[in-house]
């Protein structure tokens, strides 16, 4: 007797998506990201300058909140990814989230604005990073979902690109709204609205009730142990990208700071946007061909290896060079690199996945490569700046760690 077809749900994907679903897709995902980078480039900043107690310095409010933030972000999303992957509704496992994520995301914006006390303001932000990773968890899960193994780098490019537009937008929003509230509020507006259309307009494959595994705790939590002896390639893939994400959060995470404090800029808020902007000029020029060029020739390695050598420099050039065209020469670079990172890295960590069935908690579980370093940062910038040398070791440190992560990912086997 034959076993039943696995549903397509299941099933690895064999037709190239279409460029309605891509964009509609990408568009999500930098809503997000406007929700996300528009208080972390700016609003926290601003706010944590306001709320800090006397005799408390912003920057370790700042590292405080950003840190609860993030350990909200490592837990929820791969356990959102786990609720996705066990969703059996008609809109599929990842659309209802998407939705929900985007919705509550935008109220705890809302909810943020009016914060008018550092516990108010954490727990408003750790709101944020709850319901966003909800629908960020279910985006990422879309691709290999949808997307054939030889098509995720491009589709990690658009992505990466949009990722980045986020963060622009995000940035943009924060510095022209006209204050602290009025940022907040553009920023839910936005994301709620850029998510719509792929809500609305594409199809998500559904699970049948009858394929749907059984929600119980323990074997939920059991899930969320992947043995690195067992799967050895994740494990090195998850490694190579917190170190190269914790380089860069390490990099970014004063940035207001160190033009306000150390190069003494007369308009901070004004040159972190110009600082992004660059960023994100050198980032959209690398980021889409990289992913098609890896897709074209096959190979994954060298593109990861060459970014993190490429985003090492530039941070080396924040320690050694402590001027304004050293800043925008790091912002360049530091895009160049990213660049290649987010859309090749993207689609080297969708081939390392264990199960089809599992993908969402999988690559929950890989996001904790991106939040973890949010958390480490504070812990490790703080007292690296107040105590141990201030800036210039910071970003030399920074620069270590990156490069570090670029070289382990020769000891990933399976992934040319």
């Amino acid at each position: 007797m034959s076993r039943p077809a696995a549903p397509e749900a299941l099933t690895e994907p064999t037709e190239r998506a279409g460029r309605g679903w891509t964009a509609a897709l990408s568009l999500a995902n930098g809503a997000i990201w406007v929700g996300w980078y528009g208080p972390l480039q700016i609003l926290l900043a601003l706010q944590a300058a306001e709320l800090a107690p006397p005799g408390t310095a912003k920057e370790s409010v700042l590292a405080w909140v950003t840190g609860a933030g993030a350990v909200v972000s490592m837990v929820t999303n791969p356990l959102f990814g786990a609720l996705s992957d066990r969703t059996a509704s008609r809109f599929g496992r990842r659309t209802p989230w998407v939705l929900a994520g985007v919705l509550g995301g935008a109220g705890a914006l809302v909810l943020l604005a009016g914060a008018g006390t550092v516990a108010g303001m954490a727990l408003g932000w750790c709101l944020v990073q709850l319901t966003l990773n909800a629908a960020f968890a279910a985006i990422t899960a879309a691709v290999p979902d949808q997307v054939p193994h030889g098509r995720r780098g491009a589709v990690g490019g658009w992505l990466g690109a949009a990722q980045i537009l986020g963060v622009v937008a995000g940035t943009g929003l924060a510095t022209v709204a006209g204050g602290v509230v009025a940022g907040y509020l553009a920023c839910a507006g936005f994301t709620v609205l850029g998510a719509l259309p792929y809500v609305l307009l594409h199809r998500d494959p559904a699970l049948p009730a009858g394929r749907r595994p059984a929600l119980r705790l323990r074997a939920l939590l059991a899930g969320f142990r992947i043995s690195p002896r067992r799967h050895p390639d994740l494990a090195w893939a998850w490694l190579t990208r917190f170190l190269i994400n914790l380089g860069n959060a390490l990099a970014l995470l004063y940035l207001l700071y160190y033009l306000r404090d150390v190069l003494h800029r007369p308009d901070p808020d004004g040159g972190v946007l110009v600082l992004t902007a660059v960023n994100a000029v050198t980032l959209l020029g690398t980021v889409v061909v990289a992913g098609f060029w890896s897709d074209r020739i096959g190979r994954r390695q060298p593109f990861v290896l060459g970014a993190g050598v490429i985003m090492t420099v530039a941070t080396g050039l924040l320690a050694g060079w402590q001027t304004w065209p050293g800043a925008l020469g790091a912002a360049a670079l530091l895009g160049v690199g990213f660049g290649v990172f987010t859309s090749v890295d993207f689609a080297l960590m969708t081939q390392v996945l264990p199960a089809a069935a599992d993908r969402g908690k999988d690559l929950g579980v890989i996001n904790i490569a991106n939040a973890l370093p949010q958390v480490a940062a504070p812990v490790l910038a703080a007292p690296i700046v107040q105590h141990l040398g201030g800036y210039r070791v910071l970003y030399g440190v920074a620069a270590g760690i990156g490069l570090l992560g670029a070289l382990l990912v020769r000891r990933i086997r399976g992934v040319a």
